[in-house]
């Protein structure tokens, strides 16, 4: 299994950033793909988790500002990032949860994603 995270970059105050995720090498029909972040000397923080049938959760601090959706035939997760805050500068991380199930929905447990990819920088500065 491969996550490939790309679209990071410096953004000032207020704008906006697309991240992307593209996923490959699992074949399981239900899964959840998460964005995480992890700011110097932090732990990983759950962003925003998407499942194959739609569900979607995400952390307090980026609610009504972020949006994540994904697109199941290409194994895509992105996460639009609006309205960003210097707080919001950190590596980001997309996940794979392969073992999700349906009535558990998107976990934001970091524990429960086994394939991460390799990060993407955003930094929100003037």
């Amino acid at each position: 299994v491969q996550l490939q995270a790309s679209g990071g970059g410096l953004v000032q105050p207020g704008g906006s950033l697309r991240l992307s995720c593209i996923a490959s090498g699992f074949t399981e029909d239900y899964y959840a793909i998460g964005w995480f972040r992890q700011a110097p000397g932090e732990g990983y923080e759950a962003v925003s988790c998407i499942s194959s049938g739609g569900d979607i959760v995400y952390a307090d601090s980026v609610k009504g500002r972020f949006t994540i959706s994904g697109d199941n035939a290409k194994r895509t997760a992105y996460l639009q990032m609006d309205s960003a805050k210097p707080e919001d500068t950190a590596v980001y991380y997309c996940a794979a949860d392969v073992r999700a199930i349906l009535s558990s929905g998107p976990r934001s447990d970091p524990t429960f994603y086994d394939y991460w990819g390799q990060g993407t920088l955003v930094t929100v500065s003037s």
